[in-house]
């Protein structure tokens, strides 16, 4: 995968956390127009695209939205990846009305507990071929 050369978006995501993993799963299942690509957060495309863009490659408790040449991180990652699926989730894109200070402190704390709430896998989750 090389971000250059994709139209779509990239998601990076902790490939150890179950609840990422998990949410991988449900992108997948609702981006009819096949808009994003994953990778994991430790894979060697994703520590690359964290160096090219001034990220840190050891803290990975935020999902990454590499789109039309721009980071988004956080709670603005998440909402602009509810904002292209199918179905009723982009009605949640409306969450960027709060202040992301707000948001922010929500998302982190979710991410904070992330292991304790869903558990860790003991290897990097690898999405299918077909899958990405």
């Amino acid at each position: 995968m090389n971000e250059a050369n994709t139209s779509k978006s990239i998601i990076l995501f902790d490939g150890f956390c179950n609840l990422c993993s998990s949410a991988v799963q449900f992108v997948l299942k609702r981006d009819k127009k096949k808009k994003f690509q994953f990778a994991s957060l430790q894979s060697n495309f994703g520590k690359d695209l964290l160096i090219r863009h001034k990220l840190p490659i050891t803290d990975f408790n935020s999902l990454v939205l590499f789109e039309d040449g721009k980071i988004f991180t956080q709670s603005t990652g998440a909402l602009k990846i509810a904002r292209s699926l199918s179905g009723f989730w982009p009605i949640f894109y409306i969450g960027m009305i709060l202040p992301k200070f707000f948001r922010d402190a929500i998302y982190n704390w979710i991410a904070k507990n992330r292991y304790k709430w869903f558990g860790r896998k003991e290897q990097c989750y690898v999405l299918p071929i077909d899958q990405n």
